[in-house]
């Protein structure tokens, strides 16, 4: 019985000792964040003015949280999620989560960019295929980090690529998609080119390699710098299904094709490039999550992305942002809060966040 007793100390011991690693562990998957959707942001996620709290009565919490033992002279916790969902998604869909978790787990400012973690739109996608974890998430001022274990509930994304819909095809998994707001897919050039406006087929034409001066739009007669996103990227995928309708895209020239909507509003807003890029993001990115006083936004049939054109179609690239599940997960946590999402109380939510919800709210 005592060798028992021993080994079961060494045990405890032992899965303490992981648990601190893990935090430690924690901490720098909460420096990795960065790398992902927050290195995209550069503008502070603070409450909109006149802030609200909307949600009443939540049914949505954590946890009670356990502990991990001392780190240094501090005691450390794990919280699991509780009936809360574990949320993964794109860039342009954190201030949503952020907005969220202000408003059911009533979180500060300082411990929000630590509890969001965004793995953006192909690694949310294949969380939720693969039922993975996502990253660790942490909330600082509690010394504590999020189930490392919790696989990904819900997910909040742009339309999935054709990959994403054949991975999820190879695990059996249907995926359960929602609009939960709009926004308008957009085409940005630096804000000294003269050209303001461009057709759904001029577009069309320069990304197949068919048109390649500004000239032919009555701007300089300077070689088009047409800047494309890496595949299964968000905006990647709307412009190959929503623009280009299946078209190929040829156009591609030498380093036009970039990693992550920030450096492509870079390159676009760029000194040396001012009179010759062209490129796509949406409309709340760049009003919202990355600014640059370098580029302006084309209209595009002579149509430009108000919100009253994104609402009524006018504009030829409105689209939604989606709230995704499995297919089976309707009662679960995930599905309980895209059901919340779409009432009342969360479309109020993302309309205080900035975006435009999909019924009209006061």
């Amino acid at each position: 019985m005592r060798r028992w007793n021993t080994q079961l100390k060494w045990n405890t011991l032992f899965k303490r000792i992981c648990a601190v690693a893990a935090l430690a562990c924690a901490a720098f998957a909460a420096a990795a964040a960065e790398a992902n959707s927050w290195q995209q942001i550069n503008q502070e996620l603070g409450r909109p003015e006149g802030w609200q709290q909307i949600a009443q009565h939540s049914a949505f919490v954590l946890g009670e949280p356990t502990s991990l033992g001392q780190v240094g002279d501090q005691e450390a916790f794990s919280i699991p999620f509780g009936s809360y969902p574990n949320i993964d998604g794109s860039t342009v869909a954190v201030p949503m989560a952020v907005e969220f978790a202000r408003q059911h787990i009533r979180l500060s400012d300082e411990d929000l960019q630590g509890f969001v973690f965004f793995s953006t739109t192909h690694g949310a996608y294949q969380n939720l295929i693969r039922r993975e974890p996502g990253g660790l998430t942490m909330i600082a001022s509690a010394f504590a980090q999020m189930d490392a274990d919790q696989p990904v509930d819900l997910i909040i994304v742009t339309e999935p690529s054709e990959d994403e819909l054949a991975l999820a095809r190879e695990h059996g998994v249907g995926l359960v998609q929602e609009p939960v707001c709009y926004d308008a897919f957009v085409f940005i050039a630096h804000k000294d080119n003269p050209v303001d406006n461009l057709t759904v087929a001029d577009l069309r034409r320069i990304y197949a390699g068919e048109v390649t001066s500004w000239q032919a739009f009555g701007g300089p007669d300077v070689k088009i710098l047409a800047y494309q996103r890496e595949p299964n990227s968000g905006s990647q995928t709307a412009m190959e299904k929503m623009v280009m309708e299946g078209r190929p895209m040829t156009g591609a020239q030498p380093l036009t094709i970039v990693t992550g909507m920030g450096e492509l509003v870079q390159r676009v807003g760029a000194y040396e490039d001012r009179a010759h890029s062209l490129g796509y993001t949406y409309l709340y990115y760049i009003d919202t999550l990355y600014r640059s006083d370098d580029i302006k936004v084309l209209s595009i049939d002579g149509i430009s992305p108000t919100p009253e054109n994104i609402r009524s179609g006018a504009y030829p690239f409105s689209t939604n942002y989606y709230g995704v599940i499995r297919a089976g997960d309707e009662d679960e946590t995930g599905g309980q809060f895209l059901t919340w999402m779409l009432g009342e109380e969360g479309q109020r939510c993302i309309a205080q966040a900035g975006y435009i919800p999909m019924m009209e709210v006061r």
